[in-house]
């Protein structure tokens, strides 16, 4: 694998959701970062449609979107991540978005932002509809760029099939000396972590957190 962490200097996270970065790719962000790679995170919604309001709830359906957005913005303090995006889509409803308007805004920051890598969910395998329709504008919009102008697309893949469907990951980062900064990056999102039980009621143990964390694999995506 070519060095990771000089490779790119400029790049690019389209994600749906507050706490999506956190799990998927805040050990590999803060790795970029710590070579001085410049990363934008462009975060469609803010995941104000979650069931999760913390263990035990600290949160309403009224006040959940501005605690999400605050929780954005320390897990991006976390990461290191100094260009956060909030474009303003409705969670759950980006499957139903406008895919032109959608289209049009990541092409807006491919354009802007000239990244050589961009990071998102590989679609169809990837969970939850958000997800997946996220990717697959990510997909569609960077595939309209003359071949030579593209962008590296990284996938995030964790549908119960997808090795199956689409191999094992090409790419897969050590993350291990950027631990702090990702399980800072995962604690920052309160109101979800607990409520996702990779917690609970315990702390886990630095072997837990190396075992569970200490990895993020990515899909290269074939264009052709």
């Amino acid at each position: 694998m070519k060095n990771q962490q000089t490779e790119h200097q400029r790049i690019l996270v389209v994600f749906p959701h507050p706490d999506d970065e956190a799990f998927a790719a805040s050990g590999t962000l803060a790795m970029y970062i710590d070579s001085g790679a410049q990363v934008t995170y462009a975060c469609l919604t803010l995941g104000e449609m979650g069931r999760n309001m913390g263990i035990p709830p600290f949160a309403s359906r009224v006040t959940l979107p501005a605690i999400r957005k605050e929780e954005l913005a320390a897990s991006c303090l976390a990461i290191g991540i100094q260009d956060l995006r909030m474009l303003g889509f409705h969670d759950k409803m980006i499957e139903f978005e406008d895919q032109q308007r959608l289209d049009n805004e990541i092409m807006a920051l491919l354009q802007e932002l000239r990244p050589s890598l961009v990071i998102t969910f590989y679609p169809g395998y990837s969970v939850h509809p958000d997800h997946d329709a996220t990717g697959a504008a990510v997909i569609r919009t960077v595939g309209r760029l003359p071949a030579a102008e593209r962008p590296l697309v990284h996938c995030v893949a964790f549908a119960s099939n997808h090795e199956r469907a689409i191999g094992k990951a090409d790419v897969i980062v050590d993350v291990t000396a950027f631990l702090e900064q990702k399980m800072a990056s995962i604690r920052a999102h309160r109101s979800q972590f607990q409520a996702a039980e990779l917690v609970g009621n315990q702390e886990l143990t630095d072997e837990e957190i190396r075992a569970r964390f200490g990895t993020e694999p990515f899909w290269t995506y074939r264009f052709d």
